[in-house]
Formats: structure tokens, C-alpha cells, sequence
């Protein structure tokens, strides 16, 4: 995720587990490099087509999905979705591979670098939800132990935190390792007896986590809102250090240096500059797409809980909602 001191996860690279391979699948996105091979709907002059960059994580997925079904079934484009983790994400889309990214998490450098200084990538807009990182512990584990969501006592449970991968310290469990975290680094800065340990996947991290709370075992685990599985698995935050924007800025220069907590992010979406110009209603309707960390978590809830494929999820949504999505059309 982005920026070690400044971005929220990179989410990520891409994914062993059964569940996500089968929600990319559903979407039609494949695990292509988009930095060596484009889509054959990207950057199609004159065309009525559209390439949507999608991330692993549901919450990203869910966007996608409802965006690309109503540029289908709405205003009958022709759309690609494309698996890409974070950062290649910005490549592609500053080469035109792909059209838009619908949920960035925090990537000051790209921003820079393809926005400020080379402009071939233009901001679309907030997507309405705001996101957020942190260490979070099962809220049955804090009603137990109240002091385990302060930081400086989570050495006390570290013993009770162990796992046969954690290699004798206690397990602080994160996702892919294709995330940019700040994780590791604060386990070091903080001097914790602790050890980070990468489930694989989002999906990965989310069934051992429910593994967890069905046995009713504590665990601290790397995560972030919005996300649906605060409503099956209620966990509590990890008061770490105050963030800061001095914190911010050394983990710029030195990632290595990060001791403080997570920002709370806006999340943003970016356009390819030249589909901004010249992609009429689709680019006119992505700008327009914004909806709530409830609306989210909907349609993440039918994919990741319930089974459904990410178009069902979205059909099921946009049905229920056109007083929502009728604003986004242009």
C-alpha cells in the first residue's frame, strides 16, 4: 500500500488463495503484469471501451464491479478489468495501459511523478470512503485485557500471541507480502518481541482470522477499514504512536525510520490524463463515482461472504440503489 509513512496498504500482489482466485476470475481479471502487456480496450481511441485497474482486496473489487456494470449496462461500453498490484498499477495507467484506478490508498511519490511532473495521469475525484490501517485485536481478547489497545503493553501478551510461524515471538498478522506496511518497521522501532507473519492474501488473512475467532483465540493482526468482516469478527484497534506528518516525511526518505500509527486516508481515484480528456461519458461518469463505506461493504459482503460473483453482487446493488447510482451518470 502506499507509502510506507503516508499510504495504507499496497495492496498487492496477488493471490494464492482459492477464494480470490476465484473472485478474479468472476471479474474476468487475470494476474497479467500490466507494465508488459496492455489490454486490448485500453486506450482506444474513439472506441467504446474502458480498461479498469482492479487491486486483490475485496473492497476494491466491489468498486470495479459496480462501475463496470453500469458502464455496461447503462451507458453500454465495452469493459476490460485488470489484476495489478499498486504501484505497476500507477505505471500502467501513466502508459495508457489502463484507463482508471477506482480506490488509491496513498502514493505521494506517484503522484509526483506521473500527476505533478510528467501529467499523463489526472485525479478523478474522492471515491467517498475514508481508509484506514492499523493493529486491531478481537474485541472478546480486549474486553478480557483492556491494556492489550495500548502498544506499550503488548509485550505483556506476546507469549499468548505466539504461533508455530512466529518463531518463538508473538505473531503480528499481515496479509500478502506485497503490501507496503509499515510493520515490520514499527515492530523494530518500537522494540516489540514480535514477528511479523504474511498470511498471502487478503482471503488468506481473513480465514485464519474467523479461524481464530471461532476457537476464540487472541491474535493481532494487521488491518484496515472499510471492510465487512468487522461485522462477522468485531476486533478493536492498537493505539500506536500518534501519526504525524514529521513521522510521515522521515518514512518518505527512509521507510525504515516509521514509529508512528497509520494515517486515515481519503481514498482517491486517478485517471489516465489523455482517457480524461477524450473518454466522454465513461471518464465523465468515473469522475462522478462516489459512494459510501456502507455501500462498500454491501456489495464486499455478497462476494466474500455470501458467495456471489463480483457482476451478481453488483446487479444485486445497483437494483436496490438507483438512487444512488443514477447521480453518476452523466
Amino acid at each position: 500500500m502506499p507509502h510506507p509513512a503516508t499510504r495504507i496498504r499496497t495492496r498487492r500482489a496477488l493471490l494464492a488463495a482459492a477464494v480470490l482466485t476465484a473472485t478474479a476470475a468472476a471479474t474476468g481479471c487475470g494476474a497479467a503484469d500490466m507494465t508488459r502487456q496492455s489490454s486490448p480496450y485500453a486506450n482506444a481511441d474513439g472506441a467504446r471501451t474502458v480498461t479498469l485497474s482492479v487491486q486483490s482486496w475485496v473492497g476494491a473489487q466491489s468498486n470495479t464491479a459496480v462501475a463496470r456494470y453500469l458502464l455496461e449496462h447503462e451507458l453500454h461500453y465495452r469493459v476490460d478489468t485488470v489484476q495489478v498490484d499498486e504501484v505497476p498499477a500507477w505505471d500502467a495507467l501513466s502508459q495508457g495501459r489502463v484507463d482508471a484506478i477506482l480506490e488509491d490508498w496513498g502514493h505521494p511519490e506517484q503522484v509526483r511523478r506521473y500527476v505533478e511532473d510528467k501529467k499523463t495521469i489526472t485525479p478523478g475525484g474522492d471515491l467517498g470512503v475514508t481508509g484506514h490501517i492499523g493493529w486491531f485485536v478481537p474485541k472478546y481478547f480486549a474486553d478480557a485485557h483492556p491494556d492489550v489497545t495500548d502498544w506499550k503493553n503488548l509485550d505483556r501478551y506476546a507469549d499468548r500471541l505466539r504461533t508455530p510461524e512466529s518463531g518463538g515471538k508473538g505473531q503480528l498478522l499481515d496479509g500478502s507480502p506485497s503490501y507496503v506496511t509499515n510493520d515490520k518497521a514499527l515492530v523494530d522501532n518500537l522494540d516489540l518481541d514480535y514477528q511479523v507473519v504474511f498470511a498471502g492474501s487478503e482471503a488468506a488473512q481473513i480465514t485464519q482470522i474467523k479461524q481464530f475467532a471461532k476457537a476464540r483465540k487472541p491474535f493481532l493482526t494487521y488491518w484496515y477499514a472499510p471492510q465487512w468482516l468487522f461485522n462477522q469478527v468485531p476486533m478493536v484497534e492498537v493505539k500506536l504512536p500518534r501519526y504525524t506528518d514529521a513521522c510521515a516525511e522521515r518514512g518518505t526518505a527512509d521507510p525504515a525510520t516509521v514509529d508512528c500509527a497509520y494515517p486515515t486516508t481519503p481514498l482517491q481515484k486517478y485517471l489516465n490524463a489523455d482517457f480524461a480528456r477524450r473518454g466522454g461519458e465513461a471518464a465523465a461518469f468515473l469522475k462522478r463515482f462516489h459512494w459510501t463505506e456502507r455501500d462498500q461493504n454491501e456489495v464486499s459482503e455478497l462476494i466474500a461472504a455470501r458467495g456471489m460473483s463480483p457482476e451478481e453482487a453488483a446487479e444485486h446493488w445497483v437494483k436496490a440503489h438507483p438512487d444512488i447510482w443514477r447521480k453518476w451518470l452523466p
